[in-house]
């Protein structure tokens, strides 16, 4: 029997943290080539360091996008809010080595003949939902990038002191659960960057606490939670300057925050061909959509890919004991449901556009589906179906 009363903790970082520098860069390559030919391939991976960054991997797009990602970089690390004497969007080194794709890949994952086109990587990818927030995420995870989300905000809109607030920034909530369901927050911690070196730790924390009080429901913030503001002390040299950042180096964070599987896969740099990215984004659609539906109060799905090979070579669904259907019954369903080769969940959900740059912080689940299609795989328009074909 699962645990009904438990701690559990997750963490988030910002758009300034080192790694998501990388995720923002990468991101924005995949949608200046998508913009310029939805059906580009690239892998773009993006290292930072103290007024360097190196951009390397694999394309298959116009060649005058290459020209672009300087300036892109450079746009991408001013937004982020970095002009610090170790890391400068204007002076910051940029080298860039993309080169073509590997044409023994291409042959294996491109259509041709009467070859359907396949998967660009083997893999396992997973896909979670939850009722413990309206967005049918882990609460946990969810306002952990939340408390960040809001302090950026203020941060850039320069309110009620936040402009001394530097990019870097990570969150952790502890979240106490009640008969399965989060009442509390135990412990808050919330290490920022700050620009101005005469901070403490008290005074950052006079700043940030009513953001996150504001940001927790109602009452999960009491006499009993424990909070560790900056608990190192001077937290001034951030970002890419104080620790070298990589792509695809924060998975969980992207996700759930630890609380369902992770295949392996990271998501920035990569065009929406790579099931890495779009197979986890499918397994997220079902899996949000049949929570929706009334079906479940959680739900996992696995699904499992082959290089070159269209379809999923096996569908897995885990209702945690709070179904209302058959498992089995339901992985049958969902395979018919949705098209899950490589072209059939990009067609469904339309994710050859340029739309991956917002996803590169404060997590690629969770947020609400935008007019554009951005986070269209939030989207709960197959949950009237589930319900009347299972429920």
């Amino acid at each position: 029997m699962p645990r009904s009363s438990y701690l559990f903790t997750s963490e988030s970082v910002s758009e300034g943290h080192p790694d998501k520098v990388c995720d923002r860069i990468s991101d924005s390559i995949v949608d200046a080539y998508l913009a310029a030919q939805p059906e580009a391939r690239v892998a773009a991976e993006t290292l930072a360091t103290t007024n360097r960054v190196v951009i390397a991997g694999e394309v298959r797009g116009p060649s005058s996008v290459i020209e672009q990602v300087e300036e892109l970089t450079r746009a991408a690390i001013k937004d982020i809010g970095y002009e610090q004497d170790g890391f400068h969007w204007k002076t910051a080194d940029v080298a860039i080595h993309l080169h073509a794709q590997s044409a023994d890949i291409a042959q294996g994952v491109d259509a041709a003949g009467n070859k359907d086109e396949g998967a660009g990587d083997q893999g396992i990818m997973f896909g979670y939902a939850c009722n413990e927030t309206p967005e049918l995420m882990p609460a946990p995870i969810y306002y952990a990038h939340k408390i960040l989300e809001n302090l950026t905000k203020a941060r850039k809109s320069k309110e009620n002191g936040a402009a001394v607030l530097g990019p870097d920034a990570k969150s952790q909530v502890t979240v106490r659960y009640e008969n399965g369901k989060p009442v509390a927050a135990t412990q808050i911690v919330l290490s920022t960057q700050h620009l101005d070196e005469n901070l403490s730790s008290d005074d950052v924390r006079g700043i940030v606490e009513p953001y996150i009080r504001k940001t927790l429901p109602q009452g999960w913030v009491n006499d009993e939670t424990v909070w560790h503001v900056n608990p190192t002390g001077k937290f001034v040299i951030g970002g890419p300057d104080g620790d070298c950042g990589l792509t695809g180096r924060k998975i969980i964070v992207d996700t759930y925050g630890g609380a369902a599987p992770h295949g392996g896969g990271a998501f920035s740099g990569k065009d929406p061909t790579k099931v890495d990215r779009s197979a986890a984004y499918a397994a997220r659609y079902l899996a949000k959509n049949v929570v929706a539906a009334g079906l479940a109060d959680r739900c996992t799905l696995q699904l499992s890919y082959a290089i070159g090979v269209a379809k999923p070579l096996s569908i897995y669904a885990d209702l945690h004991g709070t179904g209302k259907v058959d498992e089995g019954k339901l992985e049958t369903f969902l395979m018919e449901a949705m098209d899950l080769s490589p072209r059939g969940i990009r067609t469904h959900l339309n994710l050859n556009r340029p739309i991956y740059a917002r996803t590169a912080a404060y997590g690629h689940f969770g947020r609400a589906p935008e007019a554009d299609g951005g986070f269209s795989w939030e989207k709960t328009d197959l949950a009237d179906s589930l319900k009347s074909a299972l429920a």
